[in-house]
């Protein structure tokens, strides 16, 4: 199983969504500890870090794996209307 560490924006975001949103997004992130690569997951191209991003009905999570050293940091979680903005 991998550790995941969340950025403060994943954490603000987490912190505004309803009960049920959020258990379907924690979910997801706990299904990735243990397959950080899913079938459904799909490479963010356009960025210099190799990102990834999972759907969670209509949230996206941007995230990042170190294989080595067993980590995956939760970049971004936002509405996909909003998650691929550069601010």
């Amino acid at each position: 199983m991998m550790f995941v560490y969340y950025s403060n924006q994943a954490k603000k975001f987490l912190k505004s969504l309803d009960k049920s949103s959020i258990i379907r997004i924690l979910n997801k992130i706990e299904f990735l500890q243990e397959n950080p690569s899913p079938p459904n997951s799909k490479t963010i191209k356009g960025v210099k870090e190799r990102l990834f991003r999972v759907r969670v009905g209509d949230f996206r999570i941007l995230y990042e794996v170190d294989f080595k050293k067993a980590i995956i940091g939760i970049v971004k979680i936002d509405k996909r209307s909003r998650v691929y903005s550069r601010d």
